[in-house]
């Protein structure tokens, strides 16, 4: 038997669109998961193109798909690209007007759609990592994070059976280039939804194991 430690499996989280249900607010809200194991030479190959637009007389402290010029994500997306065998790629898809009432505050919304994509990540039918660690962008409004907390902990602790441990973190997205590949494969697809733009999302759509419309079919969302 190898001695040898199983990888733990990383989840990283970003989020498009937003919570506001008026005609004000996006038509989408989605949540998309980027999912690896270590060693993530995709982070490297972003340190990488760092140091590249330094040394071009740009100061880029971090990457964030709908800030950065088109030249800057054409670079990014090529990076995640050339590395689409190292990743997968899961997303959850709400249209807001087919949310009921009870179900559009945040404390409400969220720990629903979490759980359902974590359904998707952690299939029942499929061999439980040893370790899952989720790694969620910082939110500055307590009720969201709670939210975000509670979403993730409710399904984890449901698998617990099934896992042998789990943690969940909160980081700046700009301290993390997990969160950065994450933050930029939810803008292509929250552009495919919202726009139709399918330029960016083709670049990615190989590593997209799951894209679920909650609503399409009239579906609830899971507990």
């Amino acid at each position: 038997m190898s001695s040898l430690q199983p990888s733990p499996l990383y989840i990283f989280l970003d989020e498009g669109g937003n919570f506001d249900f008026s005609v004000g607010g996006t038509k989408y809200l989605t949540i998309t998961a980027v999912v690896k194991n270590r060693p993530f030479s995709i982070h490297e190959d972003l340190a990488s193109l760092k140091y590249d637009l330094y040394e071009e007389g740009r100061g880029q402290e971090y990457f964030h798909a709908t800030e950065d010029l088109q030249s800057i994500r054409d670079r990014v997306f090529g990076r995640i690209a050339s590395k689409l065998d190292r990743i997968k790629i899961h997303s959850i898809i709400v249209e807001k007007r087919k949310t009921g009432p009870a179900l559009q505050p945040v404390e409400s919304l969220y720990p629903k759609m979490l759980f359902t994509l974590l359904k998707y990540i952690l299939n029942p039918d499929h061999q439980a990592p040893e370790k899952v660690v989720v790694i969620i962008d910082d939110v500055p409004v307590k009720r969201k994070r709670d939210a975000i907390e509670k979403g993730v902990k409710q399904y984890l602790s449901h698998a617990v059976p099934r896992l042998g441990d789990y943690q969940v973190h909160h980081h700046a997205s700009k301290s993390c280039f997990g969160l950065q590949i994450a933050d930029y494969c939810n803008w292509a697809i929250y552009r495919k939804w919202t726009n139709g733009d399918m330029r960016s999302y083709d670049l990615i759509k190989s590593a997209i194991r799951s894209e679920f419309d909650v609503f399409r079919t009239g579906t609830r969302l899971y507990y």
